[in-house]
């Protein structure tokens, strides 16, 4: 059975590490700040200024002062910190970032992500993730593996505008964690209920199976 949005986010937060600096993009990602591992101290950053994100509000915690990088209102934990734009972005050139969670249009099996326009469409901007992709230490894709219109999203080649070149290190998807590797795509975790042949049909490359492949506790 696949996933849903919402337990893709929780698989990718399983990803996450005491003391890591992270940051999250929008869509899928931004949900992540919900699932944080009970015992895990991780702290989100925002490409818009801030630094402690915490989960997102509710009805009675609604701030419209306080809001992520995808213009969603969000908490902000004892500790937050906030400041200019400029600042967000020296701290991810600057190699300060551990890890990037971001959603993608595109994968390829180099690990090349296409995630910021679609040719045609009115676009405001092309955002942060170019800077993201170049400047953290790890890359995690967190999708939908295949599009409403049936189409596939982990090709041989991104036939999108690219965002970065091999730079993505895991795919978490509806129905699979996928890792990127030298040798090519590597099959890892299964969503309950799917088989590595139903991930396959829905991947444009040939995937590798783990010899330790397993079912994702989500």
């Amino acid at each position: 059975m696949a996933l849903k949005r919402e337990q893709i986010a929780a698989r990718a937060a399983q990803e996450l590490r005491d003391g890591m600096y992270v940051n999250l993009g929008i869509g899928v990602p931004t949900m992540v700040a919900n699932y944080v591992p009970k015992g895990i101290d991780v702290i989100l950053q925002s490409e818009n200024g801030m630094l402690g994100i915490g989960p997102y509000p509710t009805e009675k915690e609604i701030d419209p002062d306080l809001i992520n990088a995808g213009k969603e209102t969000v908490t902000e934990l004892k500790g937050t910190a906030y400041f200019s734009s400029a600042d967000s972005f020296a701290m991810i050139r600057g190699g300060h970032i551990d890890i990037a969670i971001l959603g993608a249009m595109e994968v390829s099996e180099q690990g090349d992500l296409a995630n910021w326009t679609i040719p045609g469409k009115v676009v405001k901007g092309m955002g942060g993730a170019m800077d993201l992709v170049s400047g953290v230490r790890r890359v995690i894709v967190a999708m939908e593996q295949v599009a409403k219109d049936g189409s596939k999203k982990i090709l041989k080649l991104c036939r999108l505008p690219i965002t970065g070149k091999r730079c993505v290190n895991t795919i978490i998807s509806e129905l699979a964690l996928i890792e990127v590797t030298p040798q090519g795509l590597l099959l890892r975790e299964l969503a309950p209920g799917v088989t590595a042949e139903e991930v396959q049909k829905a991947t444009e490359p040939q995937l590798r199976i783990s010899p330790e492949l397993r079912e994702m506790k989500v």
